[in-house]
């Protein structure tokens, strides 16, 4: 009998015979559309994990490193003109400026000096319509963890080298780009006080939907490019006064900038970021003005797809709109300096006065001093003054140790006159505005006759009621305060050196009960005149401050 044949289509597969021939057909389309959206969900994936890989780091293929204005270090720009996704802003940009103020300092508002307390009710008081704001040394870490870890932007980067941080002046220029960016507003230093409304800051001619972040020009003095200590500082932005939108993706790219800094600089020291050590220098160029000069200009440039070099804000009259970043004159942020053509607090492009009081952090980070001329930034940019440094500078090594050492001695001397005499001026002005305060309104002022107007007059440290201290006034118990010991010791070591005719010029109390004399001197020495600085008090009058546009924060 012939065997029955099979009704199926031989296939040793038992799968074969349960599946209609159409669908086996087809099986083949369905298995390559399967693999090919798996590849694309795949490649998608990878897309995204490398846009945010990239945006946590320093330099991506899409960065390029453009170099500070003169010679300071390099700050990373992402090259904008590439329109990818790595270079979009995680926070969308408003149309207008929030009515935010920011400062930083190490207590809260409530336990201001009074001092600080005068500056911050100048922002309140002319801005009654912004909201006020303050960090402190006990909430800066929460607000950075709050707003870039996990729950924020997720930048652990940004977290972990914030908190790792121990040099004050690094993190305060930190935070407040870090404040600028998630929040933007105004921030201005605790020391700044507020002249004009901020609702006038933006010239008339300009639309606010078209200005993303105002700043000032600092320091506009590029004849100094060359200087070896001076040309990175010679042509800066101010960086203690700006507003800014938030979401701005150059405040991001400067502080990506400075995360790939801190971490070159950890590397060639060898330590921690928390560990590195640096020089008033180094921070400039790192965190401080410098740094934001140097990255504001590399922004320009991105965007306007050309150079942009300091040339187009020196001598500045009028604002300059580069590409949403507006330039205002020195005037604005940065008057009354003394130099950079800086004018007064009084002229109408003024909008915030520097009083420099909070700027203390130098004493951690040093400037370059000479043994026996000391800083060249003590000249505030006076081309006489500063070529006179180089001078005396150069032919101090070719003299002889002893010579050497006898110059020495009298730059340590006219230094401790030079802070006794300071010590007696902060005392008389302090006393001073002290007794303006408590004068009645339609009194005189009888009261202040005791006080002399000249600085070399000073209130004894007895207090109110006690007089006040000519520099020829019998040394006792009362002015004890204002004795200097280190001074006399400074007179002693210069002694060796010259005879009494040739000490600097200087009226100094002595520590005895006899009248105090003063030191005998023609103040023509080489070392008097390199030493001089020039310095005036601000808090009185429009006039140069000693060491004002060298990156005080």
């Amino acid at each position: 009998m012939e065997k029955m044949r099979p009704a199926l289509s031989p296939t040793k597969a038992a799968f074969g015979n349960r599946v209609p021939k159409q669908i086996q057909r087809c099986l083949p389309l369905y298995i390559t559309a399967i693999v090919f959206f798996l590849l694309m969900a795949n490649l998608d994936l990878l897309g995204s994990a490398s846009s945010i890989g990239n945006s946590k780091r320093g330099v991506t293929p899409d960065q390029k490193p453009l170099l500070a204005p003169a010679g300071g270090n390099n700050i990373i720009i992402n090259n904008i003109n590439n329109n990818n996704n790595n270079n979009k802003s995680a926070i969308p940009i408003p149309e207008t400026f929030p009515r935010k103020v920011w400062q930083t300092w190490k207590v809260d508002a409530l336990a201001f000096e009074e001092r600080d307390l005068g500056r911050a009710r100048t922002w309140t008081a002319k801005n009654p319509g912004y909201r006020y704001e303050v960090l402190t040394d006990n909430n800066d870490m929460y607000y950075v963890e709050a707003h870039f870890g996990l729950h924020g932007i997720n930048r652990p980067d940004i977290v972990d080298v914030y908190r790792s941080l121990t040099a004050r002046i690094i993190k305060a220029d930190l935070l407040r780009y870090l404040i600028m960016y998630v929040e933007g507003g105004v921030y201005a230093d605790i020391d700044v006080e507020n002249l004009k409304p901020i609702d006038r800051w933006l010239p008339r001619r300009f639309e606010e939907k078209d200005v993303d972040i105002v700043i000032g020009v600092e320091v506009d003095e590029p004849t100094f490019a060359q200087h070896p200590i001076l040309g990175q500082k010679s042509r800066s932005f101010c960086q203690w006064t700006f507003m800014c939108k938030p979401g701005n993706p150059f405040m991001l790219r400067l502080i990506d900038g400075i995360l790939e800094w801190l971490h070159g600089v950890a590397l060639k020291e060898g330590k921690g970021v928390g560990d590195i050590v640096l020089d008033f220098d180094e921070v400039l160029t790192g965190t401080g003005p410098s740094a934001f000069t140097a990255a504001a200009l590399a922004e320009m440039s991105a965007r306007e797809g050309r150079e942009v070099t300091w040339d187009t804000f020196h001598n500045l009259d009028e604002a300059v709109l580069v590409k949403g970043m507006l330039v205002l004159n020195v005037e604005a942020f940065a008057a009354g300096q003394g130099h950079s053509d800086s004018g007064n607090h009084h002229s109408r492009f003024a909008l915030v006065k520097h009083r420099y009081h909070a700027s203390a952090w130098t004493d951690a980070h040093p400037r370059h001093m000479h043994p026996a001329y000391g800083e060249v930034e003590k000249c505030n940019w006076n081309a006489e003054c500063v070529a006179m440094w180089d001078v005396n500078t150069a032919a101090y090594e070719k003299l002889s140790e002893e010579d050497q050492a006898k110059l020495i001695a009298i730059k340590k001397f006219t230094d401790e006159a030079d802070r006794v005499k300071a010590e007696q001026e902060a005392r008389f002005l302090d006393a001073l505005e002290k007794q303006e305060a408590q004068k009645p309104v339609f009194d005189p002022g009888p009261q202040l006759e005791a006080l002399s107007a000249d600085p070399a007059r000073a209130p004894v440290a007895g207090g109110a009621g006690a007089g006040v201290l000519d520099a020829a006034a019998p040394a006792t118990v009362a002015n004890a305060g204002l004795i200097s010991l280190p001074l006399q010791a400074a007179a002693a070591d210069a002694a060796k050196f010259l005879p009494a005719a040739e000490f600097p010029a200087a009226k100094v109390p002595v520590a005895d009960d006899k009248t105090a004399k003063d030191a005998s001197a023609d103040g023509k020495s080489e070392a008097a005149a390199a030493g001089k600085s020039g310095e005036k008090d601000e808090t009185t009058k429009d006039e140069p401050i000693l060491g004002a546009g060298f990156g005080a924060s």
